[in-house]
């Protein structure tokens, strides 16, 4: 009888002890997992809210946005290209954003693609003229009112970031593709730069191409090879800058882009 006890109470005891230790070991497995709440908001990430209050702009009135496991997808209208790639930026800097599909459209006027050329050209032919314009040789090309700017940028100034923001404000521009090249950072090359300027405008029949600032004969330099690009008079004015510039020490490689002026054009300037 003694012994049947025992045994109940030594059976009792165990027992006990193996629901104490399971319930400790089951208490922390839960502390040690997170709240199920918090991995819920982390799945679900940023809200569209959030994101709409980053376009909460008079520019932005018309733009909607949707959101699609961390994928931002953007539509509606803006009057400026410019407000296109600002509400761009505007979302990819939202938290939980990976990605933005920007299916804005510009609206604005439209204008005939040589039309609006014309018009962008004689913007950049002035942008920047007292900081190096003739160090700036920008091409301008537009098709269906998609502008693309390419050619060389002089690296002072923010001479690429210049054209790019004033293109994208102007209205009728309906996209903007940059392919300008910056010339590269060279104490050699600021050297080149220089003699080849004082070279070319050096020569009495050329020093008039520095009387208009937005038209003058401009020089872009490389790695000691030198482009040359603009508008002058005659074949004579053209080949006289090419035999300047090639004959400035350190020079490489002169590739002679300047263009002839029709001759209506020509009689205008003079």
């Amino acid at each position: 009888m003694t012994r049947t006890m025992r045994t109940t109470r030594t059976a009792l005891v165990t027992a006990t002890l193996a629901g104490t230790l399971w319930g400790l070991s089951q208490g922390f497995l839960a502390a040690a997992q997170p709240p199920a709440h918090d991995a819920t908001a982390q799945a679900a990430g940023p809200s569209v809210s959030d994101i709409e209050a980053r376009l909460d702009k008079k520019q932005f009135h018309d733009v909607k946005v949707s959101m699609d496991q961390g994928t931002a997808t953007l539509t509606g209208t803006v009057d400026l290209y410019a407000f296109k790639a600002d509400a761009d930026k505007r979302v990819r800097k939202a938290k939980g954003v990976t990605a933005v599909r920007n299916l804005i459209e510009v609206g604005g006027p439209t204008i005939p693609d040589e039309v609006l050329k014309d018009k962008l050209g004689e913007k950049l032919e002035y942008d920047q003229v007292f900081y190096g314009n003739a160090f700036n040789a920008i091409t301008i090309s537009v098709r269906n009112g998609v502008v693309t700017l390419g050619g060389h940028a002089f690296y002072v100034f923010n001479s690429k970031d210049s054209a790019l923001a004033l293109v994208s404000y102007y209205p009728g521009v309906k996209d903007v593709q940059d392919e300008i090249q910056v010339d590269p950072v060279s104490i050699l090359d600021n050297g080149i730069r220089m003699r080849v300027y004082r070279a070319v405008y050096g020569y009495p029949t050329l020093r008039r191409y520095a009387i208009d600032p937005g038209k003058p004969i401009r020089i872009s330099v490389q790695n000691g090879h030198v482009g040359l690009y603009g508008l002058v008079d005659s074949q004579m004015d053209k080949d006289v800058a090419f035999i300047r510039a090639n004959g400035v020490p350190g020079v490489f490689e002169v590739k002679n882009y300047l263009e002839i002026a029709p001759p209506s054009a020509a009689k205008k300037k003079n």
